[in-house]
């Protein structure tokens, strides 16, 4: 038996955790993905399938990096965005990444931003 990477063991977390996490209209689902250089995040609402706002380190006008200041500074530019759609309050899915570090952090900014969860 071979040993699983880091990226397998997401890939079987991820799955676990949406059975629990899912989002509604009323409170959508935060979806944080954490690349190697770059940190990702969108709101969804799960019962329509659709994303209603997103914001990424990779925007030239957050001027942010993919490390754990740029991941605060992510999570403000989208509790800013979801404020302007009438959003106050989310679940957060840590996308099978440990709550630490970057994820963490763009929780943090988020949650600075004006989101609850």
């Amino acid at each position: 038996m071979s040993k699983k990477s880091r990226a397998d063991m997401r890939d079987v977390r991820h799955p676990r955790l949406r059975k629990r996490v899912s989002g509604t209209s009323e409170r959508p689902r935060l979806e944080v993905f954490r690349g190697l250089q770059h940190i990702y995040a969108q709101i969804i609402d799960d019962s329509k399938g659709v994303t209603i706002c997103a914001a990424s380190s990779q925007e030239k006008a957050l001027k942010a990096s993919g490390n754990a200041g740029g991941a605060k500074v992510v999570g403000a530019a989208l509790a800013e965005r979801a404020k302007a759609q009438g959003i106050k309050s989310v679940v957060f899915d840590r996308g099978g990444f440990r709550y630490h570090g970057r994820v963490a952090s763009l929780a943090d900014g988020a949650r600075e931003g004006g989101l609850e969860f």
